[in-house]
């Protein structure tokens, strides 16, 4: 079923492209939105934060599309039973895939910023798990690329940067701007 989709995906590549980015800045906008709703004192500086949030996600986008074009691959065999904490440590930084230098340590230390910052944004329960569904289903994807002999596909490549993409243009269109919100108030929240 899974090759069904990719294919009738692959088939109107065009319309595929454009839903997928449409999905990532409905994510960035919403998450921006959040974020301007909980620090309305941001809109003062609309240009200078979302400048910074661009180039936090640009290079978060960055980052994860080097990451899904090329996973690094963990193989069980590698691992040993650990005869001190020092060697479980080392096991926990293997299966995180910690080990794998610099640019893994600043992805990781990108990521935890937008979780701590998007943690205080005010969303509501719906648009909350509309971002934690996406952002399961990009985990499930990177978990399948570490563990498995999955390797993306030019198609699938092209898929997921457009993913990332849409999220930091949905996110600097709405912090951007000074006055109202480019998204309008949603019903119910509370």
């Amino acid at each position: 079923m899974v090759l069904d989709i990719l294919q009738i995906a692959q088939e109107n590549f065009v319309v595929s492209i454009a839903v997928v980015l449409s999905i990532g800045i409905i994510q960035g906008a919403v998450l921006g939105r959040g974020i301007r709703r909980r620090f309305p004192s941001l809109k003062t500086h609309a240009r200078v934060v979302s400048i910074v949030l661009l180039v936090l996600f640009g290079i978060n986008a960055v980052f994860s599309i080097i990451k899904f074009a090329n996973p690094t691959k963990f193989s069980w065999s590698d691992v040993t039973i650990p005869e001190n904490p020092e060697q479980g440590i080392d096991v926990i930084i293997k299966v995180l895939g910690l080990d794998t230098g610099f640019v893994t340590v600043f992805a990781l230390f990108i990521s935890m910023t937008l979780i701590l910052a998007f943690r205080q944004a005010r969303l509501p329960k719906i648009a909350r798990y509309f971002i934690f569904l996406l952002s399961a289903a990009m985990f499930a994807l990177s978990l399948v690329g570490r563990f498995t002999d999955y390797i993306p596909a030019f198609f699938e490549l092209v898929m997921y940067s457009s993913y990332q993409i849409g999220i930091a243009v949905g996110l600097f269109a709405v912090t951007s701007r000074r006055g109202q919100s480019a998204i309008s108030e949603f019903e119910g929240e509370r």
